[in-house]
């Protein structure tokens, strides 16, 4: 019987020890430094436009001079955004998903729809803009309205509902299929009332998470061609209309430092739009979370 060098066996698992530690220091730090980053930003954010927050700064339209500028119309105008964006992209983004997992059969087809969806979720958005403008605002004469804006948003965070979807659908057990299955159900049956409810928290998350997303890209909007100050509200999605994003990619590039102030408190009102609309994600994902 061949015996073990304990004194071998030691020294060999000193090093691995070793090793481990000096990774997790490194991913601490890392960790730390990414952090470290985000509270400096945070800090200069607030300490710059926490001053410049009012309720006259949220009811005035945008302004030439830096005391009487507001941002009622980028606020509406981004809820008018996203009241297109919103029921386009997560009707589509699931309905696709739902047939990816399970209608679609698993052939070379699939495998090649589902690696471009991949694929588009990490595409850059200024792209996207470019496919917006050329589809929405000149071949359907869409012009820079709510509808051509939404609908390019739209195409921009699809993928990553597509995506967040299938996941959360194949993490519904299969017992709960086979279950309803063989109380009689059809396919569809199986679907509305068994793995949607079990894949809404997932899905909501996902969705959540992209619309974030989209309410905070400049670079699509810019491409279509969206206005940076108007001084009317939009009325309907084939308005014109102004966005948080670009209002703020306004006055961050004004050369006054009073528009900088301004510029941070317009960010400070995003970071809070984006904190409401984490929450309730939060709070509805909590509600129909189950434990199987």
């Amino acid at each position: 019987m061949r015996y073990i060098e304990h004194d071998n066996v030691v020294r060999r698992m000193n090093g691995r020890n070793l090793v481990n530690k000096l990774f997790k220091s490194i991913f601490l730090l890392a960790t730390l430094s990414a952090l470290l980053a985000l509270v400096i930003l945070l800090y200069q954010i607030v300490s710059q436009g926490v001053n410049h927050l009012s309720f006259d700064f949220l009811v005035n339209y945008a302004s030439r001079f830096p005391e009487q500028a507001g941002i009622k119309a980028a606020l509406v105008g981004s809820v008018w955004l996203m009241l297109v964006v919103a029921p386009t992209s997560i009707i589509l983004g699931v309905g696709s998903a739902i047939y990816l997992e399970e209608y679609a059969g698993k052939n070379r087809i699939t495998t090649f729809i589902q690696m471009n969806i991949s694929n588009l979720a990490g595409v850059p958005s200024v792209v996207f803009g470019l496919l917006g403008l050329t589809i929405f605002v000149r071949a359907l004469a869409l012009g820079n309205s709510v509808l051509a804006a939404g609908f390019t948003m739209s195409l921009l965070i699809l993928p990553v509902i597509i995506v967040a979807s299938q996941e959360a659908i194949r993490s519904v057990p299969g017992e709960l299929r086979d279950a309803s299955y063989g109380m009689g159900a059809t396919k569809w049956q199986t679907i509305v009332k068994i793995i949607l409810p079990a894949a809404i928290p997932g899905i909501l998350t996902g969705s959540i998470l992209a619309l974030s997303r989209a309410i905070g890209e400049t670079a699509p909007l810019i491409v279509v061609g969206i206005p940076v100050i108007i001084q009317f509200l939009p009325k309907g999605v084939m308005d014109t209309f102004t966005a948080l994003p670009m209002q703020i990619y306004d006055w961050s590039s004004r050369p006054q430092p009073e528009f900088q102030q301004v510029a941070a408190a317009g960010i400070i009102v995003l970071m809070v739009v984006l904190l409401l609309m984490n929450s309730v994600a939060v709070i509805i994902r909590n509600k129909f979370e189950k434990r199987y």
